[in-house]
C-alpha cells in the first residue's frame, strides 16, 4: 500500500497547466513556502488562487497537505473533497483524504448509501459528457436505419440498446445532479459546540471537534442545522465550517 504519510510529506511542486500565465508565479510561490515549512503561509497563497476563481484538483490537494502540516484538519478535510469532487478516482486524493479523516476519529465520516457511492465514481462532467455521447450515437444509428434498408433490421436492435443506454444515463446525470444540489453536507473548521436551537444563548447539544464531517438538515439566517455521524442533532454558526 502506498505510504499515506510520505504522500503528504512530499513537496508539492506540481505542474499545472491550466493555470493563466499571472497566477503561475502564486502557484510556484506557494510550492516554495511548502517546501520550506511555511505551511500556513502557504495555504494562504494557494487560497488566493481559489479566492481569485482557479479551480483545479491539483491546487485543491496541494491546498489540503498545507493545511494538514499546518495542523487545520478540517480545512485540509474540505479541501481533499474539493479535489475528490473534480478527480473522483485519484489515489493520491483518496488516500490523503482518508489519512487526515483518521486524524479525527474513526467513524467520524458520514456513510454515503450505495446510489451515493455509484454515482460518485465519475463527476457530474463526466456523467453529462458520456449522455451526450450515447445520444448521439443514437441519432446516428437511427439515421443509418433509414439511409441503410438493408441494414434496418441490425441496426434497430442497435439503436434501442443505444436509447436504453442514454436513458440510464441521463437518468444517472440527473440524479448525480440532485445528490449535488439538493443535499448538503458541511466539514467544521475549528471546534465548537452545537445548539438546541439557532441563539447563541441555547443549550450545548455536542462538541463537533475540527474535521467533524456533518450532514446539513435546514438552515435559519447564518444557523444551519446539522446531524453528526452518531446522528446527534443541533445548530451551528455557519461561519464555523465549510458547506458542501
Amino acid at each position: 500500500m502506498k505510504s499515506l504519510t510520505a504522500i503528504l510529506l512530499l513537496s508539492t511542486a506540481i505542474v499545472l497547466p491550466s493555470l493563466a500565465e499571472e497566477a503561475v508565479a502564486t502557484f510556484d510561490a506557494a510550492n516554495a513556502l511548502y517546501a520550506q515549512g511555511k505551511y500556513t503561509t502557504a495555504a494562504k497563497a494557494y487560497e488566493s488562487l481559489v479566492a481569485d476563481g482557479t479551480t483545479s484538483a491539483t491546487l485543491y490537494f496541494n491546498l489540503g497537505n498545507a493545511y494538514f502540516k499546518a495542523g487545520q484538519i478540517g480545512h485540509a478535510i474540505a479541501s481533499y473533497r474539493r479535489a475528490e469532487q473534480l478527480a473522483p478516482r485519484d489515489p493520491d486524493v483518496r488516500g490523503n483524504l482518508g489519512f487526515a479523516r483518521n486524524h479525527v476519529s474513526a467513524g467520524n465520516t458520514p456513510q454515503k448509501n450505495l446510489l451515493q457511492r455509484a454515482l460518485g465514481k465519475l463527476t457530474l462532467n463526466e456523467w453529462a459528457s458520456l449522455s451526450a455521447i450515447a445520444f448521439w450515437a443514437w441519432l446516428i444509428l437511427l439515421s443509418l436505419r433509414e439511409l441503410k434498408p438493408a441494414l434496418r433490421t441490425a441496426l434497430t436492435r442497435h439503436s434501442l440498446m443505444t436509447g436504453l443506454l442514454t436513458l440510464a444515463l441521463s437518468g444517472c446525470t440527473v440524479a448525480d445532479y440532485a445528490v449535488n444540489h439538493f443535499s448538503k453536507s458541511a466539514v467544521v473548521i475549528r471546534e465548537t459546540q452545537a445548539k438546541a436551537g439557532p441563539l447563541e444563548d441555547s443549550q450545548n447539544t455536542f462538541t463537533a471537534k475540527d474535521g467533524t464531517e456533518l450532514t446539513v438538515l435546514d438552515e435559519r439566517e447564518d444557523w444551519l442545522q446539522v446531524s453528526d455521524p452518531r446522528n446527534r442533532l443541533g445548530w451551528i454558526k455557519r461561519s464555523e465550517v465549510e458547506v458542501f
